[in-house]
């Protein structure tokens, strides 16, 4: 475990074995191993927009891969109760439902219970196939529990090694600025400038490690000149932005913990881990080091990309495409409208119609009738070569692909359907 792509074959042959799965791959055997088994660790790297696993045993690494969740949920949600409303308001009458309205006790915005569903369900898909033992969530790059108005660094958190204090309130610092100097005079140029943190207060004799004291800089920025009476430091007091993606993480956190019954760690710790093995930057590199690797042989990752099932929308509307006279550049027409708003108050714009000059194509309506076999993203082969499909034209008749060098348009009668992607699409990076 894993086993080798011949040995699979051979035991399939044998009839010692069976297909549990096609994406990963996965045998199931069918005779008795006895109940010797490798004890795995997986180590999950949440987060809002990107997840990672890695999956270890004491010797080696056996599966790594990123999950690129789903964008615009809040937006598809939208949509999704408009066409409700005017579904309901069809009826000739609908009875009351008030008593209904009330939310339960833990209840999450949909958008983000979608998120927390995502990362439980994957969990359970590598623990369905993975002897897995031990399970580590990284639910928050830093414990905002610790972070205290008035803490201070004194010498016994230096003394542990790992001065995990510290690396807690600096991470946070950090990811709220971006990983960027704040300074708006900044002119370091190099690609990777060294970053520290500055107490905005030092002027005033304010030191509290507060994270409304503390800001970004880098070492051109943060000097000693710079902080005297005549420096561009002194008197300077910033307005500092909070923390979205820790907000999130601290929404489901525990939710996620919880429903998993598994240990936890934050990314003040995970990122001293890999800055002492020496790792890049990546998802599933922080999943190893959240899972506790060391030196085991690393495993070539694979990257997922979450995409919709079901497009509800089934009308699209196609803007007319005319000439700017300006800039002798194609522009939609609604990009030189006459700039009207409001009946009722004077907000409106500049008319910019007279702008328009040659209308290069018809605005149109396209209206979806039928569902049809072959989706987007789905992976099809012509003349020997593989396509993705991009979508589907002329009611059915016409299909566009592409090889991601080239898109064509052919007939849907002479192109093979090879893999219907599902909820998680496998990327080739």
């Amino acid at each position: 475990m894993p086993t080798s792509p011949r040995k699979a074959r051979v035991l399939i042959a044998h009839g010692k074995a069976k297909i549990d799965s096609y994406r990963p791959f996965t045998i199931q055997l069918c005779i008795a191993t006895g109940e010797s088994r490798q004890d795995l660790t997986l180590g999950v790297d949440a987060g809002y927009a990107t997840i990672g696993f890695s999956v270890i045993d004491s010797t080696k690494e056996l599966f790594a891969c990123e999950i690129e969740l789903l964008k615009g949920q809040v937006e598809r949600n939208n949509k999704r109760r408009i066409y409700r409303r005017q579904r309901r308001s069809r009826l000739r009458y609908r009875k009351a439902r008030f008593e209904k309205q009330n939310k339960p006790e833990g209840w999450l915005a949909p958008s983000i219970q979608h998120k927390l569903d995502t990362h439980i369900k994957f969990i359970h898909r590598l623990q369905s196939i993975m002897p897995i033992t031990e399970t580590i969530i990284e639910v928050a790059a830093f414990d905002i529990q610790k972070i205290k108005a008035n803490g201070e660094i004194e010498g016994k958190e230096y003394q542990e090694g790992e001065q995990l204090g510290f690396w807690n309130l600096r991470e946070y610092i950090l990811h709220r600025d971006n990983h960027k100097c704040q300074h708006l005079d900044c002119k370091n140029k190099a690609k990777s400038p060294i970053l520290e943190v500055h107490h905005i207060g030092f002027w005033k004799k304010d030191r509290t490690n507060r994270p409304g004291n503390l800001i970004t800089l880098c070492t051109k920025c943060h000097t000693a000149p710079r902080h005297k009476k005549n420096g561009s430091l002194y008197g300077w007091e910033p307005k500092v932005k909070t923390f979205k993606p820790a907000t999130f993480m601290s929404m489901i956190r525990w939710k996620l913990v919880n429903a998993l019954q598994c240990d936890h760690t934050y990314g003040h710790i995970t990122k001293h881990n890999r800055i002492r093995l020496d790792l890049p930057k990546t998802h599933f590199n922080d999943a190893f080091c959240i899972a506790n690797g060391q030196h085991q042989t690393r495993a070539i990752p694979v990257f997922f990309q979450q995409k919709r099932k079901n497009n509800r929308c089934l009308e699209k509307f196609y803007d007319a495409k005319v000439l700017d006279i300006r800039t002798n550049k194609i522009v939609s027409g609604n990009d030189l409208n006459n700039g009207r708003r409001t009946r009722n108050k004077n907000l409106n714009g500049e008319n910019l119609r007279k702008y328009r000059g040659l209308k290069k194509s018809k605005g149109r309506r396209q209206v979806r009738r039928q569902r049809y076999s072959i989706r987007p993203h789905d992976i099809v082969e012509f003349d020997g070569s593989i396509y993705k499909a991009v979508g589907v034209q002329n009611k059915g008749t016409y299909l566009k692909i592409t090889n991601g060098v080239k898109t064509v348009v052919k007939n849907i009668k002479h192109v093979k359907t090879i893999f219907h992607q599902k909820t998680l699409m496998y990327v080739s990076r």
